[in-house]
């Protein structure tokens, strides 16, 4: 009597044990839900700590040569502003000893790890293991109430001087452009 007491008890609540098919699929559907929302958000952390790398170096080679110029006068202690660039005794980077010495031809002088010569550090040393880095340092004379003009090469004792660095990836067609540094030369 007691079995059958306790059947006619269970049918009466309504009470079953176990899930059923639609609360076991919607649980999967949930579950799955949220895995495939955090690998999402895996992989755009795992981007943007990449770019954020790559910015980071590129401002650190940016800054490498700033570091280089900073002590050094803007124009040539002998010749002064008569000639502008690299005089014709100074071939190497070592021989530099004036900032607008690194205003190269056109666009400007390129220390790129495709061209064996850079990317160089403060101490004018090129930085290994930086496949793909350039910096292209241009020099030029601005005016010195609006320092966004440029002027004619020594046209103005005042010299602004900027660094682009470049990075092409081993994949790439084209560099990109990752930063520019601009600062006002100080001597």
């Amino acid at each position: 009597m007691n079995r059958m007491k306790a059947n006619q008890e269970r049918s009466r609540s309504g009470r079953r044990s176990g899930f059923t098919l639609i609360e076991t699929a919607m649980a999967s559907v949930i579950i799955g839900t949220g895995v495939l929302a955090i690998i999402s958000a895996q992989e755009v952390l795992l981007k943007k700590n990449h770019w954020s790398s790559m910015t980071t170096t590129a401002t650190l080679l940016g800054n490498e040569i700033r570091e280089l110029t900073l002590n050094l006068p803007r124009h040539d202690p002998v010749t002064g502003t008569t000639f502008w660039g690299p005089e014709s005794d100074e071939m190497t980077l070592q021989d530099f000893d004036d900032v607008d010495d690194f205003d190269g031809p056109g666009e400007g002088i390129v220390f790129s790890s495709a061209l064996g010569n850079g990317p160089i550090n403060a101490a004018r040393a090129v930085i290994t293991d930086m496949d793909g880095w350039e910096q292209i340092v241009r020099v030029m004379s601005v005016d010195p109430f609006d320092i966004t003009t440029a002027m004619d090469d020594a046209e103005t004792d005042m010299v602004r001087v900027e660094v682009l660095v470049r990075y092409r990836g081993p994949n790439d067609d084209q560099p990109m452009d990752m930063t520019t540094i601009t600062w006002i030369a100080p001597n």
